[in-house]
Parts: structure tokens; C-alpha cells; sequence
């Protein structure tokens, strides 16, 4: 049962763009419907998945409004990434403005922080009073929280949940010893069922955006540790999900989305096309979920 505002299947979402790549905000509106509409908890916008790096603070701020008039503030956890405090502060103010219960929140990611760096970040933004879901992704940031660091956190009240995205599933268990209380949220999606059986709360999740039913079922079974359910679908699923830990995660799920009869289409730039070896991997598995009455 959810019963926090980051816990269940939490959709890093997906943005569309029109022809001239500015931001389609009547798609976006739809397709955050339709996740919810398909089983999903709630949705995550301006994340890496959303290409945040990529929008004006403006574009960020209307993503936002979008996803909560279309599906309620309830249901939205936005990403509050940013350069430096000021900015992360700045957009979670905005987010409690527009009721939202909780956002997300990566290191300072403009060099290698050290710390106490670190901690200052979270004390800065946690000020604004909004419940914050700390996001550890050592590989694009270079700056890991690691267990004992989530401690000193959760310890003094900065973060309540955390998305461990280093895929390294020992984590979930040192978590628990370091950061008792603290909620473990998946951020790998193929780390899912490992990291569910190991104490997981909640998946912020990426694949979804192409194939909600599936993944949804697929998180229910293995949260009740139904293994003969959840098995099958995870091997059917995997070679999809491994994507979301890869470079070209972005593209990957948008070409799923398109192939899945929902609006994928072009990444902003730096994002170029996935490359032929790439684009036939991602169709071959895709169409094969699809074929297996996947949705």
C-alpha cells in the first residue's frame, strides 16, 4: 500500500517535444494521465529521464504544472536537480507551491563534492520544509552517497527516502545498517527484483513509460515476493530494463514508447538517435514484449 507520496511505482517521465523541439506539453499532459490511468503510483517529471539538463528553469516550472493538474500533487515527486543549492531551493519551493509532498534530489552535481559539500546541499534545499527522496547516481555525478553518508542524512533529518541507482544490490542491506528508517527506493530498473527482496519501498522507474501494465505487475509480484510470477515476466522484461543503466537510456525508452504506440520521438540535443546496433536491440526486444501481449 503507498502511504507516502514516494513509495510505489514512481514513473521518472518521459518528455516529448514538438517538431521544433520546444517542450509538447498537451502530450505530456496525456501520457501522465495514462500512466496513472495503467496502474502507476505517481510520476516523477524533470528528471534525467525528462532531460532536465536540457529545459529552462521556466520550461521545468510548467512541466511541473502539468503533471499536477493532470494527475494531482499527490501523485508528483519532481526532480529539483540543479548546478547548486540556490537553484535546487528555488525549485522546490516551486514545488511546494504547487502542493507537491516530497521531491527529488541529486548531490551538487557541477564538479566531485566532497562531504561536507554534500551535506551542506541538502541542508540548503531541506529548508524549504518539502520532504526530499535523495537520488544517488555515482556514475553521471561522480559523487556517491554512500551508505554511511544516507546516515548522516537521514540522521539529521535532510532526506526520508533515497534512489540507489548504483546497481550494486549489496547496498539495500548496508542501507538498512547505516540508515535505519530510511526508505529504499529502486532506481536501477534491472536491479528491481533484487532490490524489492531486499527491502525496497518503491521503484522510480523508467520503463514503465513504454510498458506501464507489465511493470506494474511485475513490482506488485515481486514486493509480495511471488517469485513464480515475477520471474518469468523479469526474464521477458530484462533486456529492456537493462537499459535504463546505459548512456542511451533516454533514447532506448523513447524508441520503446513509439513502438508501443505512445509518443516517444526525438531527444533534445546533446541526445542524437541511437545508433544501428543499438535502435535493432532495442525493436527486437521491444517487439518481443509486445508479441508476449506485454503492455
Amino acid at each position: 500500500m503507498r502511504t507516502t507520496p514516494w513509495r510505489g511505482v514512481m514513473v521518472a517521465t518521459a518528455l516529448p517535444f514538438t517538431a521544433d523541439g520546444g517542450v509538447d506539453f498537451d502530450a505530456y499532459a496525456e501520457h501522465v494521465a495514462w500512466l496513472v490511468e495503467s496502474g502507476c503510483d505517481g510520476v516523477v517529471p524533470n528528471g534525467s529521464l525528462g532531460e532536465y539538463q536540457t529545459l529552462t528553469e521556466a520550461e521545468r516550472d510548467r512541466v511541473l504544472a502539468v503533471a499536477v493538474e493532470a494527475v494531482g500533487a499527490d501523485r508528483v515527486m519532481p526532480g529539483v536537480a540543479a548546478y547548486g543549492a540556490e537553484e535546487a531551493r528555488r525549485l522546490t519551493d516551486r514545488a511546494a507551491a504547487h502542493g507537491c509532498g516530497a521531491v527529488m534530489l541529486l548531490p551538487p552535481n557541477a564538479y566531485r563534492a566532497d562531504v561536507e559539500s554534500v551535506v551542506d546541499h541538502y541542508r540548503r534545499v531541506s529548508a524549504s520544509g518539502v520532504p526530499i527522496v535523495a537520488y544517488n547516481n555515482p556514475i553521471d555525478t561522480k559523487v556517491d552517497l554512500t551508505p554511511e553518508l544516507l546516515g548522516r542524512l537521514h540522521g539529521d533529518g535532510l532526506i526520508v527516502a533515497v534512489k540507489e541507482f548504483s546497481g550494486d544490490v549489496r547496498r539495500a542491506w548496508q542501507i538498512a545498517e547505516a540508515a535505519p528508517g530510511l526508505d529504499l527506493l529502486v532506481g536501477s530498473d534491472d536491479v528491481l527484483v533484487e532490490m524489492l527482496l531486499a527491502g525496497a519501498v518503491g521503484w522510480v522507474a523508467g520503463y514503465p513509460n513504454a510498458l506501464p501494465d507489465a511493470c506494474v505487475t511485475l513490482y506488485r509480484a515481486a514486493l509480495d515476493g511471488d517469485l513464480d510470477r515475477a520471474l518469468p515476466l523479469y526474464r521477458t522484461l530484462h533486456p529492456l530494463l537493462r537499459w535504463d543503466s546505459r548512456v542511451q537510456f533516454v533514447q532506448a525508452i523513447k524508441l520503446s514508447m513509439d513502438l508501443a504506440g505512445r509518443t516517444g520521438g526525438a531527444c533534445r540535443p546533446p541526445r542524437l538517435p541511437l545508433d544501428v546496433a543499438a535502435d535493432a536491440d532495442v525493436r527486437r526486444h521491444t517487439e518481443r514484449a509486445l508479441s508476449a501481449g506485454l503492455r
